[in-house]
């Protein structure tokens, strides 16, 4: 970002809090209040074209004259097309011209912004696309269908409620903004230090407290941020040097953060903007993706704390001094207030069967009553901060908008020109030869298209293409979403476009490559864990009782021991066939009963293996002579 001058400042400040304003307007249902009968696509357009303004604003690539001139017709698109909106859409065959050239112009400066906000991906997909549409009645087999012509397609793009201003754009100013708001809101009182304080007051007298501590930090803050880059940047600053100091080398501690933060996208009550599109797409309630993220969550970070413990007797590195660690009643008696609007975000969510935004905006009601007394510094509220809020809350949603407003074109133009019936008929034909061939294709589809891209783009984009073929043959659809909505996560910490992985490298001065590898082998279970609840419905919450437990107690012990065999460390250092006898064992324990038939006994041969090389390990830790 280049420097700006002062009226760029305080024209983008102004245009970042008009976004944060206009999803609250939208959000808390004030066009009902007043009687204003209202489009939403009118609102979603208007907050889009904030989006881009701000974006060529502070991005000003060559002559600042040019950006400026870019923000000011942006402007003017989002306030024509918002205004114009009910009678292009509804009759757009009778005003062909103006509805060409306002397609042209939008998609024109959408286009650009993506670009300059976040690279080519996304724009080369939608390229593809689009090519496909034009030429669709060339092609053969499943993927011959009737094209588009470039006019019919312009206008579609942009006019088309199940396209620009579709589902993928509401729930990023609807439902993502209100708690974009929450976590600044958080930020602004303290909330960040708070949890940082909590999680060293909590872990800080245990072996390897440092990474414990960078683990629970960044879990708690990474739910409430949902984005694993600047997770990695706020709590970063903390944890990294102090993981430095105790003993981890520099690739580990920033492999530790980046693991944390990211897995923070997935960890109920928040999990970030995917979770509310997650529920859209199944038409499900949030409380029933809070559940079925869970389990997940919770083994994903048991693993990190094991292998931040293991890691620290592998070491020998020490607990954190008695001298920087808080007492905890005095952080509780300091930021208790923090726990409120999770405390109210549940109870509407789960007692009062609120929407997520409408929960969202009465915890932040809360917070900030709570705030105008205490913050966790010991100070007020004041005028000034909450303004700053507006705008951090709004400068924070600039990329999820422009992400969920050229996904939902890519979205919408799939449906519309039937790829993706020709693309889910291949992969259900692939499907039906292996499901675990058409997982495994998935998983590196996500991935690689993941590359780049915010887990929400990977997300939006997977969600159309990949998961109804996995529904189709035969996954429950949370455990399908589930399984895309993770290996889009996990794009953030897999060489080589490991962003989240680069970013902690460069905190800790590590290289960014080995970083990345490390992550992965810290961050294994994510890798693991989707092909288990992929067939295994018991660790979505999709089973009995007796079961859930069963399937818990299994991963538990099973990650433990793999995660002990990838450190080369339990009792005493492992040595090369014992990492393989216990790495063996453990999956054996984690194998889903579901998977095949007599998948029971290899569970039990896994316990009997575990327990002889247990036993064997305890042994020689006792008496190192015995062979």
């Amino acid at each position: 970002m280049l420097n700006l001058s002062r009226p760029n400042l305080m024209m983008t400040a102004v245009l970042a809090a008009l976004i944060t304003l206009t999803a609250i307007f939208w959000s808390s249902g004030a066009p009902l209040w007043i009687g204003w009968r209202v489009y939403s696509e009118q609102v979603l357009i208007a907050a889009l074209s904030f989006a881009m303004a701000v974006t060529y604003l502070v991005r000003p690539l060559g002559l600042q004259s040019i950006s400026f001139t870019a923000a000011a017709v942006s402007l003017c698109f989002g306030a024509w097309l918002a205004y114009r909106f009910p009678m292009l859409s509804e009759n757009v065959f009778y005003h062909p011209t103006e509805a060409l050239i306002v397609s042209a112009l939008g998609f024109v400066l959408i286009v650009e912004a993506v670009r300059r906000t976040m690279g080519w991906s996304l724009i080369v997909i939608l390229g593809c696309v689009c090519v496909y549409a034009l030429f669709s009645s060339h092609f053969s087999g499943p993927l011959q269908s009737r094209s588009i012509a470039p006019d019919r397609l312009l206008t579609f793009l942009m006019l088309d409620s199940a396209s620009l201003a579709g589902a993928a754009l509401s729930i990023a100013v609807a439902v993502v903004v209100p708690f974009l708001i929450l976590s600044q809101l958080l930020l602004a009182t303290g909330g960040s230090q708070f949890f940082s304080d909590l999680s060293l007051a909590l872990a800080g007298r245990r072996r390897g407290g440092a990474g414990k501590i960078a683990i629970l930090g960044s879990a708690f803050f990474g739910s409430v941020s949902g984005s694993a880059v600047s997770n990695v940047a706020s709590t970063g600053a903390i944890t990294i040097p102090m993981m430095k100091k105790g003993g981890y080398s520099p690739k580990t501690a920033a492999a530790i953060e980046a693991s944390a933060s990211t897995g923070g996208q997935l960890m109920p009550p928040i999990m970030g903007a995917a979770a509310f599109l997650l529920a859209e797409n199944l038409q499900a309630s949030y409380i029933d993706v809070m559940l079925a993220a869970l389990i997940p969550s919770i083994l994903y970070y048991f693993s990190l704390f094991v292998f931040a413990d293991l890691e620290a007797g592998r070491l020998n590195i020490a607990r954190v001094d008695e001298a920087q660690i808080p007492d905890l009643s005095f952080v509780l008696k300091k930021g208790w207030f923090v726990f409120l609007p999770f405390v109210v975000l549940l109870i509407g969510l789960f007692s009062f069967n609120l929407r997520p935004e409408t929960a969202a905006l009465a915890a932040i009601v809360v917070l900030l009553c709570f705030s105008l007394f205490q913050t966790y510094d010991g100070s007020r509220m004041q005028l000034k901060m909450l303004i700053d809020v507006l705008i951090s809350a709004g400068k924070a949603a600039v990329e999820i908008i422009l992400i969920c407003a050229i996904a939902g074109m890519i979205i919408g133009l799939v449906a519309r020109s039937g790829l993706s019936f020709g693309l889910g008929f291949f992969l259900v034909q692939l499907g039906e030869s292996s499901l675990l061939l058409l997982l495994l294709v998935t998983a590196a589809v996500c991935i690689v298209m993941g590359m780049g891209l915010p887990t929400v783009g990977v997300y939006l984009l997977l969600a159309s293409l990949a998961a109804p073929p996995l529904v189709e043959l035969g996954l429950r659809p949370m455990a399908a979403h589930l399984f895309v909505l993770y290996f889009g996560m996990l794009s953030m910490l897999t060489p080589p476009v490991a962003i989240a992985a680069f970013v902690a490298a460069n905190m800790a001065n590590a290289p960014p490559m080995k970083t990345g590898w490390e992550a992965v082998r810290i961050a294994w279970p994510a890798y693991l864990i989707p092909f288990v609840f992929a067939v295994s419905p018991a660790l979505i919450f999709m089973d009995t009782g007796p079961m859930i437990l069963l399937a818990i107690g299994k991963a538990l012990i099973g990650v433990y021991v793999v995660t002990s065999a990838i450190v080369g460390f339990l009792s005493r250092v492992l040595v090369g066939k014992e990492r393989v006898a216990f790495a063996l064992s453990g999956l054996a324990i984690i194998f889903p009963l579901e998977a095949i038939d007599g998948a029971v006994w290899l569970n039990g041969v896994g316990f009997a293996a575990l327990l002889i090389c247990w036993f064997v390990v305890q042994r020689q830790s006792v008496d190192p002579q015995v062979s």
